[in-house]
């Protein structure tokens, strides 16, 4: 049995026609190369799996090749290309750097850059993972990387440039290598399953190139795997099961639920997909780049960045257009916001299903918002007063006005106390009542509004009371008044509150006004925090809705107590030598300095 070979290995390219996807690297190499101005340093930067190395190896190969085409190819047949293909040429020489990163190991290569190519023109040197080089080994290859000997090229390969030292990148020509794109990705897939013998869907192809994220190294990882899974036909179908990726049909179908303000129909398709093995945060996920796709259908200068299969695309496009793009705007936040808060949720089912509910509901909650925002921005103009319909009121003394209409406007001159209402006397309504033989409505008997006049009068009275009741501010009133709701305070076991209110001192400003005096701001803060209740008690006391007070901060003068003041080093050291001159004497005989 032949040994098998991944098709990443059996189908890497050989020369730069073949290489898929970076036409602007492999253009330039080989003008490079038919134009014999190729640099002695080159830097190899890009995504995983994009062709740093294979371009690095062809332009190793071709440029030692000893029958070049024109367009700057390999012969693939001269003994330079036989022994490269066949992995024994001495002129070619790969280094591991992600292993091989110590200064040790860079002195090593440095020391055969020396010896001079037995066969061929070039000695090339590949570095691969270059940036795992410690600062040291970057160092130590700095002279040789700046002036080579003239038989050296050196061809960096990183996917991190931006761990690579600035001496370096300065000394190098540097060619960005891009993601494949899902169009070539899927070109050269069908190229491979048709050399193989192998059935696939385009669908399918498609699913393993957006799969795959720009990487072919990775698309033919999956083409591998979905073969042996399949025994060699790719459906869309089983593509989708062994890539455990859920079907862009049912993110339509929760769409069209959630449209339709169907609750029910959202959470029992969510527990379909749950039952399939697929977990909320792939919902949530999925969900999100879905409704991403619809907004970029929205506009067709952006319909280019729908990444998807060819046969949802027409649909993509019809359900953008029956969708607003503030739904889809609020939708994508909601679902963001979810997927931030996942980790932390301890029901992690229950958390999605509400985010499901909330976008369930979404559309109500944006007209809403909508309705609120038109009413704000309404065009200004004359608001028409709204009237309630007046009932008419009939008693023996009323006289009526007649206007130009129907009804009859009855005023009351009474000012008489009320009479008891009696079971036939009712309202009626101006639509409601009988017409007399003149073509005017008959009036009912209704009791007079003597009723309202006797609460006016009521209220006029209490408020003359009130106000002939209320007390002015005086010293012993308000100590009365203090004390009280210090007393308060006792019963309340606010001590602390007690406490600060027993320092304090009140003076009075005017009638209606004192001061309360404090010492701090710790006692003015404690007394600041009763003020709602302070207010409330001292209007009840004095009667008095006028009543008002500030808390004020005044220093109380010293008692005239001196205070100590900490000494400094040297002043310690003065008043020691004072009391005990034999530390000087000590300090002079043995020479000693001071530090102070």
């Amino acid at each position: 049995m032949d040994q098998f070979i991944v098709s990443a290995r059996k189908y890497r390219p050989q020369d730069f026609s073949t290489v898929v996807g970076q036409a602007h690297i492999t253009t330039t190499l080989r003008n490079a190369i038919r134009n014999n101005q190729l640099a002695h340093a080159f830097l190899f930067c890009g995504p995983r799996g994009v062709g740093k190395t294979t371009c690095a190896r062809i332009l190793a190969k071709t440029i030692n090749c000893e029958h070049r085409s024109d367009n700057g190819e390999a012969c693939n047949t001269c003994p330079s290309c036989l022994s490269f293909n066949n992995g024994t040429s001495l002129n070619i020489h790969e280094l591991d750097a992600a292993s091989n990163n110590s200064v040790d190991d860079i002195r090593a290569l440095t020391e055969q850059v020396r010896f001079t190519p037995q066969a061929g023109r070039y000695k090339v040197y590949i570095i691969d993972e270059v940036h795992m080089l410690s600062s040291s080994a970057f160092n130590a290859f700095l002279k040789t990387l700046e002036e080579p000997p003239p038989y050296a090229i050196f061809i960096l390969a990183t996917t991190e440039k931006h761990k690579i030292l600035p001496t370096i990148l300065s000394r190098c020509q540097i060619f960005d290598f891009r993601r494949i794109t899902i169009e070539d990705t899927v070109q050269h897939l069908r190229e491979i399953t048709d050399n193989e013998h192998i059935k696939a869907e385009t669908p399918a192809l498609q699913v393993i190139a957006q799969k795959s994220e720009g990487c072919m190294r990775d698309a033919l990882s999956i083409l591998d795997k979905i073969v042996s899974f399949s025994n060699g036909e790719l459906t869309y179908v089983n593509t989708l099961e062994h890539l455990n990726i859920l079907d862009e049909d049912y993110y339509f179908r929760m769409l069209s639920h959630m449209r339709s303000e169907d609750l029910a129909g959202s959470l029992m398709l969510f527990d379909e997909i749950n039952r399939k093995g697929f977990d909320g945060e792939m919902v949530i996920n999925g969900f999100a780049e879905f409704l991403r796709n619809l907004m970029v259908c929205k506009d067709e200068r952006t319909a280019g960045l729908l990444d998807t299969v060819e046969s949802f695309r027409e649909r993509y496009r019809e359900t953008a257009r029956e969708i607003p793009l503030s739904y889809l705007i609020s939708a994508v936040n909601l679902l963001m916001e979810t997927e931030l808060s996942y980790k932390q949720a301890r029901n992690k089912k229950l958390h999605v299903e509400l985010s499901l509910i909330k976008l369930t509901y979404l559309g109500q909650a944006l007209e809403l918002t909508q309705e609120g925002d038109a009413k704000k921005k309404r065009v200004e103009g004359v608001k028409p007063m709204s009237f309630r319909k007046i009932a008419f009121i009939g008693s023996k003394n009323q006289r009526s006005v007649q206007g130009d209409g129907a009804a009859k406007l009855v005023i009351d001159t009474s000012v008489d106390t009320p009479k008891t209402n009696t079971p036939s006397q009712q309202v009626v309504s101006n639509k409601s009542q009988p017409t007399s033989s003149e073509g005017q409505p008959a009036l009912e008997e209704r009791p007079t509004l003597g009723a309202l006049q006797k609460l006016r009068r009521d209220i006029a009275n209490r408020g003359n009371n009130q106000v002939a009741a209320s007390k002015s501010v005086d010293e012993t009133t308000l100590q009365q008044a203090w004390e009280s709701y210090i007393s308060k305070l006792q019963e309340q076991k606010n001590h602390s509150a007690k406490t600060n209110f027993q320092l304090a001192v009140l003076r009075v400003t005017g009638e209606n006004s004192f001061d309360i005096i404090t010492t701090g701001n710790i006692q003015q803060k404690f007394i600041d925090q009763e003020r709602a209740a302070l207010v409330d008690h001292f209007k009840s006391w004095f009667n008095n809705p006028s009543i008002t007070y500030q808390v004020l901060v005044e220093e109380q003068p010293g008692d005239g107590m001196p205070v100590e003041k900490p000494l400094t080093m040297k002043e310690q050291y003065i008043k020691l030598i004072e009391e005990f001159p034999v530390v000087k004497e000590l300090r002079d005989r043995l020479n000693l300095g001071l530090d102070y």
